[in-house]
């Protein structure tokens, strides 16, 4: 009976892949002349109702944004109300309860910075845990430790090491703090939720460890880059990864330089770091890094969609496929609109 239903919703799953966008569409949006050609030929394309439900509020970037924002949400409720299995959800919401982590994340930002709250909420997505009434609610908080209190009161989890590290952050105000108690919360607690010894559990750890790695080479490189003392910058790791243990870690953070840091993964499957040349003179861009290991994770992502068909492997595949695609699309409208030439634009988009 439980492969019955596990084929089933695979089946599903399939079928709503057809409707992704391939690389000639990408191709297509980047040769647009501006944003209302781009929005023209989205409206052809399955994020059509989506424009439409937009158009009522806003217009140009703001209105690609909302419609991707509405498509997105949309798009996970459907893969939720599929994922009726108990074992299935949890490793749907895995994945769905990043978003709400980069929600807090943009919450706390903005409230740090003072940004207007419209412009807040445009930039969330109400994907995980956190509704959207929850969220605005959130944003009507006077200032970070509003949000945090709030939180708190409302006993949701991600309050605990918002609550354990505000104490640093008053010290210091550097945000990265709050930033990086939440990345290890949501890592650990996602460890933990994977400890079974099933196939599903196993795949999906396989990408949640493949991610802590990834995290935690992005903050190497900062940190190397930075001149930030080891001991130091070692508060600011998280436990866990598949390849680098936290041995493996500082001894990346002791070497001389980012160049031989990247040196220094060529053993792993990281090693396309060290034989990436500097597309443009002078400092060594960390972005250019952080680009081609997010690329990774990406293809390690949607290479799912090849594992065992019954399994939540195909599911997970769709999930990273989908973000991809929203993400490029956003990258090709946003470098639209501000006027970048497409070669620039191609060098931003991460075709996988």
């Amino acid at each position: 009976m439980i492969s019955v239903y596990i084929e089933y919703v695979n089946a599903r799953v399939r079928g709503m892949k057809r409707h992704l966008m391939d690389r000639e569409f990408f191709e297509k949006l980047m040769n647009k002349p501006d944003i209302d050609a781009i929005i023209t030929e989205l409206e052809k394309t399955p994020y059509h109702e989506a424009i439409e439900k937009a158009s009522v509020q806003s217009s140009g970037i703001r209105l690609i944004d909302q419609a991707l924002r509405f498509n997105l949400v949309q798009t996970y409720r459907l893969i939720l109300s599929l994922v009726r299995d108990e074992a299935f959800e949890k490793h749907v919401r895995i994945f769905l309860e990043k978003w709400d982590i980069q929600n807090i994340k943009t919450i706390i930002r903005g409230k740090n910075v003072h940004v207007p709250g419209d412009e807040i909420l445009a930039c969330l997505v109400p994907a995980g845990q956190l509704d959207e009434v929850t969220l605005i609610e959130l944003i009507k908080q006077p200032d970070v430790r509003g949000v945090i209190d709030l939180l708190a009161t409302w006993d949701i989890a991600y309050a605990r090491p918002l609550t354990e590290r505000f104490g640093k952050y008053a010290e210091k105000k550097d945000l990265a703090i709050l930033e990086y108690a939440l990345d290890r919360f949501y890592y650990e607690r996602a460890l933990q939720l994977l400890a079974r010894r099933s196939i599903d559990d196993r795949n999906v750890r396989d990408l949640i460890t493949m991610e802590i790695d990834v995290v935690n080479i992005k903050s190497v490189l900062r940190l190397i880059r930075d001149g930030v003392k080891p001991e130091d910058g070692k508060n600011v790791l998280i436990d866990g990864g598949k390849i680098l243990d936290m041995q493996a870690l500082l001894d990346l953070l002791n070497t001389a330089s980012v160049r031989a840091a990247r040196a220094a993964l060529k053993d792993t499957p990281y090693s396309f770091l060290s034989t990436l040349t500097k597309k443009r003179q002078g400092n060594e861009l960390i972005s250019e890094y952080e680009k081609e290991l997010d690329r990774y994770l990406i293809e390690q992502g949607i290479g799912m969609f090849k594992g065992d068909p019954l399994s939540i492997a195909g599911t997970i595949g769709y999930i990273a496929a989908k973000n991809n695609e929203i993400t490029n699309i956003r990258i090709i409208s946003h470098c639209k609109g501000a006027y970048l030439p497409e070669e620039e634009i191609r060098e931003e988009v991460l075709y996988v």
